[in-house]
């Protein structure tokens, strides 16, 4: 291995592997050494420095400098040559765990090679990654040679190789979508500033724009629909609705509570909770299927949010005075600041910091804890109350269906049971063709009546 050698095999990995010049120069001189200090004993102190510019490579042996040509031939070219491979494979591996960290959270697309068990591989530009069934849109599925788009989702090193995770279930597929189909999102015109998915069912993204004479909702629906009805078909016909971003969270929440008209909406920011007022009609428009609306508003708007009516509001007022009224060391106007601060219950009122409360009520923090205490027990017991309505309730729910399924048996008994009555009392049209058959007489070739002698002789003569 001569320097012009050396140089040209650098050369020959920088540009083939995309791998820093230096880093191959380094695993050069890790392989010579590791090289030498098997032939020379482990306990040698050996050096070995290539040149950056001509590649004379310069090694020595516990001081003693070596004459390159023995220092390459002495070490043996096969052993320096494997650990090389080694180094530089290292190297690949390092400059691709590199590339594809910068791409967490981007989205790429590739060809899947192979559907199995769920899991699909998908072959990127230069690496073999893999969509796990837990990062699958629930209820989609794909098969070999389908072209898919997905986010770097994970990125870890395994061995020699890199092992690449890839998701669709993440909201940040939705935001490079948006990024992709949406002109004025790339330009930086307009901006999404949130996102809450329940991957396969409903999405929320909250848009805002910088430039007053562009709607941020109607860009991103897109003329009859077209830029948003492509996401969508991405999405394998996921929900999406575009909430319009605003800083003012009494603006926010109504927003993304959206298509669900609010009436009122309360902060109570000691607790991160929003109350919001709807009306009777609007219960369960605003709450959503399976409390999902709800759900992804509360997710976008970062607080906690409960639905009320005003009626179910007013009663949570009182039933709340009255209840925090009771505990020992509470005063009733204490509890009445509570209750505008939105503390409902005794959950609430188990977490409030003792420092707050003893502000709240001019109280000492013997008082407080005192308070604290109690709001815990009574949490605790209230908890388990309705853990035991709760069994009870199914139990009820079960007792009713064995009922109803017993019910239903013995009505299908009754009935088969006067069906079989019904065919006993009438006779079968084929009884009654066979009884016919009977009674008619058949006379032989012969002439002479196949009914016995003595029914014959009753007959009157031909």
């Amino acid at each position: 291995m001569n320097a012009n050698e050396v140089l040209r095999i650098v050369d020959a990995i920088h540009r083939d592997k995309n791998i820093d010049k230096e880093i191959v120069f380094e695993g050069i001189e890790a392989a010579l050494v590791s090289a030498a200090k098997k032939h020379y004993g482990e306990e040698s102190d050996i050096t070995v420095n290539i040149d950056r510019q001509d590649g004379t490579i310069r090694a020595s042996i516990d001081g003693e400098e070596l004459d390159s040509e023995e220092a390459v031939g002495r070490i043996g070219a096969q052993t320096a040559k494997q650990v090389m491979i080694q180094k530089i494979r290292e190297a690949e591996r390092d400059a691709l765990y590199e590339e594809y960290e910068e791409l967490l959270n981007h989205m790429v697309s590739g060809i899947i090679q192979r559907y199995e068990g769920g899991a699909a591989t998908v072959a990127l530009t230069n690496v073999e990654a893999i969509l796990p069934r837990s990062e699958q849109i629930p209820g989609e599925t794909h098969h070999a040679n389908e072209r898919v788009r997905a986010t770097v989702y994970e990125v870890r090193k395994a061995g020699s190789r890199v092992k690449v995770i890839l998701s669709r279930r993440s909201p940040s597929l939705v935001q490079r979508l948006f990024e992709q189909e949406i002109p004025e999102i790339a330009d930086g015109v307009i901006e999404v500033r949130g996102i809450s998915r329940e991957p396969g069912y409903r999405s929320k993204v909250a848009v805002s724009s910088s430039d007053a004479r562009v709607d941020c909702v109607g860009a991103c629906v897109g003329v009859r629909g077209n830029r948003i009805k492509n996401i969508v078909d991405e999405l394998a016909g996921e929900r999406i609705d575009i909430v319009r971003w605003d800083e003012d969270l009494e603006v926010l929440i109504p927003n993304a509570l959206s298509p669900a008209t609010v009436e009122q909406v309360i902060l109570c920011r000691m607790l991160g909770r929003a109350i919001v007022l709807v009306s009777e009609d609007q219960l369960s428009l605003a709450i959503g299927r399976r409390g999902q609306n709800v759900r992804l508003a509360s997710k976008l708007s970062g607080w906690d949010i409960e639905i009320m009516t005003q009626e179910e509001l007013a009663e949570s007022i009182d039933r709340a005075v009255e209840g925090f009224s009771q505990l020992e060391g509470m005063t009733l106007e204490v509890a009445e600041k509570l209750v505008e601060e939105g503390f409902l219950s005794y959950d609430d009122l188990s977490i409030i910091e003792p420092d707050d409360l003893m502000q709240m009520g001019s109280l000492s923090e013997e008082t407080v804890n005192m308070i604290v205490e109690q709001a815990e027990e009574r949490a605790e017991a209230a908890e388990e109350a309705a853990a035991e309505a709760r069994r009870q309730k199914r139990e009820q729910e079960r007792l009713e269906a064995e009922v109803a399924q017993a019910e239903a048996a013995a009505a299908e008994a009754r009935s088969g049971d006067e069906a079989a009555e019904a065919d006993g009392e009438t006779e079968s049209p084929a009884d009654e063709t066979a009884e016919s058959a009977d009674q008619v007489e058949t006379v032989p070739e012969g002439g002479e009546s196949e009914k016995p002698a003595e029914d014959a002789g009753q007959q009157p003569p031909a």
